[in-house]
């Protein structure tokens, strides 16, 4: 008597017309940011994004309207979940030096060594000529931070924590260096390397007093 066909474990199973979209969107965003970074905005082609992703131009429609929904999609598929874990940050009920400290390793090992990096890059060549790109940046991005931070920071003054309210007008100072690093590491690096980790905790050393780090 013949055995019955054994049955296919998930582990064999061919994947789902699901699974397969979402992989192609995926290499349509990771195509996209190499094509953007290569030529800039303006210059790039959803043709050569397509062939970057193996796929057909008109894949790229099934998934995004035009070049500039595939644009704001990486914005928000790559710093998205990055800037939630930062306002969780500051949601906790920690000192702020501690803080401090969490936030420069969470830049560090979350976006400086990461494609985040270059998302930022785009931002500062690409933002001044498209001011809607900017305007969804901030809005999807520094807006979130930027009131986690305020919200923290005075609860800082508020509590004896911090002395003054710079920081809480003015939580840019906190960010500098890391953008400094991000600047410096694609221009000049190659002449003298910049670490980014001690750049940005000197300026935490600076701004809440001396910590892990000198």
């Amino acid at each position: 008597m013949q055995a019955p066909a054994k049955t296919k474990t998930k582990a064999q199973r061919p994947p789902r017309r699901e699974e397969k979209s979402a992989a192609r969107r995926e290499a349509i965003l990771a195509a996209a940011l190499n094509e953007f970074s290569a030529r800039g905005f303006a210059a790039a082609r959803l043709d050569d994004v397509a062939k970057r992703a193996g796929v057909a131009k008109g894949t790229i429609y099934l998934h995004f309207r035009d070049k500039e929904a595939l644009f704001q999609e990486i914005i928000r598929s790559l710093m998205g979940p990055f800037v939630g874990t930062v306002e969780l940050a500051f949601n906790a009920n920690i000192p702020l030096r501690r803080l401090a400290d969490q936030v420069v390793e969470l830049f560090v090992r979350e976006v400086f060594g990461t494609r985040r990096k270059d998302v930022i890059r785009l931002m500062m060549t690409e933002g001044p000529r498209f001011p809607k790109l900017a305007e969804f940046y901030y809005r999807e991005v520094l807006s979130r931070v930027f009131t986690a931070a305020r919200k923290r920071l005075q609860r800082g003054v508020d509590s004896g924590e911090l002395s003054h309210k710079v920081l809480v007008r003015y939580p840019q100072l906190i960010a500098a260096p890391g953008i400094t690093a991000i600047i410096w590491s694609g221009l000049f690096d190659r002449f003298e390397p910049l670490d980014a980790r001690e750049l940005m905790q000197a300026q935490m050393n600076i701004l809440f007093g001396e910590g892990k780090a000198s």
